[in-house]
């Protein structure tokens, strides 16, 4: 799936969890791959003058690096561009650099929570998160969400792709908690019957200082 959804389109049940599983306690855990616009340093050791508290990837995934010039990081782990600089380095610098690489800031690592809970916003995760902690971490629903309408969107190969779950399943302990990953987008649903009928019980007051003339 890819373009505009309308929730009618989009998976539920068994179908949403093959699409988006919940994750695997006994899977390794993913290592972190550098994305565009990530916050990294770079520490050579007793190489002050190559060593970067902060360096940030431009939007095509590289980096500029002193004797180097241009490195292609994105889509590598710090592991990864570590050994590659010290490669690099120890072709024609530094006789066996050694460099150790960190994440200082993760954009691929951020989630945005929207819709109908008490702190919409962008949150950043580490590794992985789940949908219960993405909603926690939101400080929990509204009054008018609904817990079976709840949407995630993620990019998979490409394309971006969407599932609908329901979140009162999960809480109860009848559906598992699906995994979230950074890049995701999760939206909860509005009714409208639960928002009308509020407005109606904030207005019975005066609806009733009517009826009694």
């Amino acid at each position: 799936m890819s373009g505009c959804f309308s929730p009618a389109d989009l998976p539920r049940g068994e179908a949403a969890y093959r699409l988006m599983p919940a994750q695997d306690p006994a899977s390794p855990r993913r290592p972190y791959y550098i994305g565009p616009e990530d916050k990294i340093s770079i520490r050579v050791f007793q190489e002050p003058d190559l060593s970067f508290d902060e360096l940030q990837v431009d939007s095509g995934g590289n980096i500029n690096f002193p004797l180097i010039g241009e490195l292609a990081v994105s889509g590598k782990t710090p592991n990864e561009l570590g050994a590659m600089i010290a490669s690099r380095l120890g072709q024609n610098f530094i006789r066996d650099p050694q460099v150790m690489v960190g994440i200082v800031q993760s954009v691929a690592q951020r989630v945005t929570v929207s819709g109908n809970v008490m702190k919409p916003g962008v949150y950043e995760i580490a590794g992985t998160s789940s949908l219960l902690e993405a909603v926690s971490r939101a400080e929990g629903l509204t009054r008018v969400a609904v817990k079976d309408q709840v949407l995630i969107f993620r990019t998979i190969d490409g394309q971006r792709s969407g599932a609908i779950f329901n979140l009162a399943l999960i809480e109860e302990g009848k559906a598992p908690d699906p995994q979230i990953l950074g890049g995701d987008q999760i939206v909860i649903g509005f009714s409208a019957v639960k928002g009308t009928y509020r407005d109606f019980l904030t207005a019975a007051p005066l609806f009733n200082i009517f009826r009694r003339y």
